[in-house]
């Protein structure tokens, strides 16, 4: 088994366990904090955030500009669709890297104000753990408005054992 197949174990399990989260959002612009990003903007980028997998694979450079704003979905059906596409973006580009483009480093870079160089496992890797912690930040806003949380790993506290 290649590393990218072993990758793709916990991408499925988390594709799949996150569209049943995303089913349930409300989309508005709710924030728990002021500090917290708005509800919509949340669930949009954790739909956003598997097609990210591509640009890490792909390409050895992803260079976003000053101000850049991902557009906001305004309905569970465009946010739905945002995540279908980037999810099947995504597990594409990690299906088909092979263990030698795995030894490449990619750069990131926003404006001139951040950049970073990574070997690509460490990119993937830090990309399903960033996922994985919006979806739980989702899971929250969605607590907070008193909506059902679907279990992930096993039940909730709102989808019990039967």
């Amino acid at each position: 088994m290649t590393l990218c197949q072993t990758l793709l174990l916990d991408f499925d399990t988390e594709m799949k366990a996150t569209r049943t989260l995303l089913e349930r959002v409300p989309l508005s612009n709710y924030k728990p904090h002021e500090k917290s990003m708005a509800l919509d903007y949340l669930a949009t980028h954790v739909a956003d955030l598997p097609s990210w997998f591509a640009f890490a694979l792909e390409s050895e450079l992803l260079h976003l500009p000053a101000g850049f704003k991902m557009e906001v979905m305004t309905s569970t059906e465009a946010l739905l669709d945002l995540f279908d596409k980037s999810v099947v973006k995504g597990r594409a580009a990690i299906d088909k890297a092979t263990d030698e483009e795995m030894q490449k480093n990619w750069t990131f870079k926003y404006a001139d104000i951040f950049s970073m160089t990574e070997p690509r496992p460490q990119v993937v890797r830090s990309f399903l753990n960033h996922f994985v912690h919006h979806r739980a930040q989702l899971g929250v806003y969605l607590r907070l408005l008193n909506i059902p949380i679907p279990g992930f790993y096993g039940p909730s506290a709102d989808d019990k054992w039967s």
